[in-house]
């Protein structure tokens, strides 16, 4: 008998509404031994109460039955105020005005969605009913006031919960736990929910736009999407693919940025979620229109965007073969041109002249992807991303890079960065933003010409894109401009065996078949390109600029690009090697400045 100076503790309750009924009448036994009252509703209650076990209907305490075939059970303020009570005066006020109990424990699992839409031909009806309600309130109001309330949501987690409740009482770490997961069931269901119909109620493509597959076509099903407002871009023609957006959405922040900085029209060629060439509208002599294979387009020179593209695709045209194109202004009718007749999958744009819009639509037999992005679109400042299942989170690497960027100027003391420099700087560094790591990336004349991406090696990345520069400065020599093409040759064809010619890799005559296709595109065979030659025209390649996304940790790098004629280093410190580093830059004559801001992108 208690004392007259105690209360009898009350009855510790437990509600169970579980739709996963695996290991349920083992954790009914183990809370019925603790003295636990059991309140279930519908089949829980059923297989509780035929396995012989005391259980009571959830009704018992709402005094309301089940209704709408099911779809009313436990919403009822006798089961929530229960559960979300806490131990306040105020809401112990309320209870006993109110005549109800305190929950201790809830046990609840959802219907399954996801078993019901993975159904071929699943209906919307069939959906809708497996859409639980009462769960999701029981899960996320247990989960609420954990501090009380142990909350159940795995049948994984019945045997440690039973093992603590027979050792006197759930641990506060436990319920935190609990907790957690339930909210991650219900936030993992509303997913499942929202993706349904996402994929059913937003198909006009405001929110949602179904792609043909992933990364690779048997990667299906893939879609793209926004959990609030509306895409971004409007699919103006075609229908671009899961690796289509990925080049899109990293290139158009890309050219933004540089007409945010420079105050120019920008361009980017980009190939595998890389730039192969980038550019800000300066005009082309005309020995790079030549290069670029755009002396034959009208109006060029009275088009900055124009020239930019052209700048930006004959950068690197081995790799931007087949690129994806961004452009920072309305696309007019000369820079549609130059698109049109290139080997190209899709553009994206703030706007397109109606004009211009005629000609891409009709690119590749009218299946050319032509995408309008808002320019006022500005992305969350967090990004997450999915790897094998696991999900990461971070700050978007929203960092502006201005000509302060380049203020810290190492070697040599009281040196000044000439206009063209600071272009050429800007244009490389906000490149590496957007570039596979590690990356180098050398500029000149506001454009990319070498680019070395993704590679482990910080020197394999200077001397990959320092033979891309060479490339493109050999490819100015006066004897390609003599070249006598058979009639008829298409550009692919002239670059590759441009790029051979001035990389010494022209085929050996006894590489009969390679040797064939080689001479197929002359009219007349060229003369050989001797070393001296090279190395002539090499020792006018001057004035270069190059960034890189991290440190140089040795010296090497920089003597690597001394000879491709760089005259300007902007490059992250760091490294142990910095002093060295600086002091190598200083032999070749070289100006380094070190850029603060490491710019790794994956």
């Amino acid at each position: 008998m208690a004392s007259a100076n105690t209360h009898p503790v009350a009855q510790k309750t437990a509600i169970l509404s579980v739709y996963n009924k695996t290991g349920l009448l083992d954790l009914a036994k183990g809370l019925s031994q603790q003295g636990i009252r059991l309140l279930a509703s519908g089949g829980t209650a059923n297989l509780i109460r035929d396995a012989g076990m005391p259980v009571e209907d959830v009704s018992s305490i709402t005094h309301a039955p089940e209704m709408l075939a099911g779809r009313v059970k436990t919403l009822h303020p006798a089961v929530h105020a229960g559960i979300l009570a806490r131990n306040l005066e105020s809401d112990e006020k309320d209870l006993a005005e109110q005549n109800i109990n305190k929950v201790d424990y809830v046990v609840c699992n959802l219907y399954p969605f996801k078993d019901t839409i993975a159904k071929i031909n699943v209906t919307i009806a069939e959906a809708v009913e497996e859409i639980d309600i009462g769960g999701v309130t029981l899960l996320r109001a247990a989960a609420k006031n954990h501090t009380r309330v142990t909350i159940l949501s795995d049948p994984a987690d019945y045997p440690s919960f039973l093992e603590e409740l027979r050792q006197g009482e759930v641990s506060e770490s436990s319920r935190k736990q609990y907790a957690l997961k339930a909210f991650e069931h219900t936030a993992d269901y509303d997913a499942a929910i929202s993706e349904f119909f996402r994929k059913r109620y937003a198909g006009d493509g405001l929110q949602q736009l179904t792609l043909r597959y992933g990364a690779n076509p048997h990667q299906k099903p893939a879609q793209a999407f926004v959990k609030s407002g509306h895409l971004p871009f409007k699919v103006l023609n075609g229908s671009p693919g899961y690796i289509n957006l990925l080049d899109a959405l990293n290139s158009w922040p890309l050219v933004k940025e540089l007409k945010e900085a420079l105050n120019l029209p920008a361009a980017a060629s980009f190939k595998h979620v890389s730039p192969a060439g980038a550019a800000v509208g300066v005009k082309l002599s005309d020995v790079e229109k030549k290069v670029c294979f755009v002396d034959d387009i009208a109006g060029l020179d009275e088009s900055p965007l124009a020239c930019a593209y052209a700048r930006a695709r004959g950068a690197d045209r081995m790799s931007s073969f087949g690129d994806w194109v961004a452009l920072s202004d309305i696309v007019d009718v000369t820079t549609a041109k130059i698109i049109n007749r290139e080997v190209s999958d899709g553009v994206i744009a703030p706007g397109y002249e109606p004009a211009a819009l005629e000609i891409l639509k009709k690119k590749k037999g009218g299946r050319y992807t032509v995408l309008e992005i808002d320019p006022l679109y500005e992305p969350a400042a967090e990004e997450t991303r999915q790897v094998y299942g696991i999900s990461l989170t971070q700050r978007r690497n929203d960092i502006k890079i201005t000509n302060k960027s380049f203020a810290r100027i190492i070697t040599p003391e009281n040196a000044v960065l000439p206009d063209q420099a600071l272009i050429d700087l800007t244009v490389a560094t906000i490149s590496l933003k957007y570039t596979q790591s590690n990356s180098v990336c050398y500029a000149k004349n506001g454009q990319i010409i070498g680019l070395g991406a993704g590679q482990q090696s910080r020197i394999h990345c200077t001397r990959l894109a320092g033979d891309k520069a060479d490339n493109w400065w050999l490819r100015q020599h006066p004897k390609i401009f003599e070249f006598k093409w058979k009639k008829g040759t298409k550009r692919p064809d002239k670059s590759n065996a441009i790029d051979l010619f001035v990389t010494g890799q022209v085929p050996a005559k006894e590489d009969v078949a390679e040797r064939e296709l080689y001479e197929a595109v002359f009219e007349e065979l060229p003369a050989e390109f001797t070393k001296e030659e090279r190395a002539e025209w090499m020792a006018k390649f001057c004035d270069v600029a190059v960034s890189s996304d991290a440190f140089f940790p040795f010296t090497d790098n920089v003597f690597r690009t001394h000879k491709s004629g760089v005259k300007y280093i902007a490059a992250p410190g760091g490294s142990v090697s910095d002093k060295a580093v600086h002091e190598a830059a200083a032999s070749c004559g070289i100006t380094f400045v070190e850029q603060e801001t490491r710019l790794f992108h994956h």
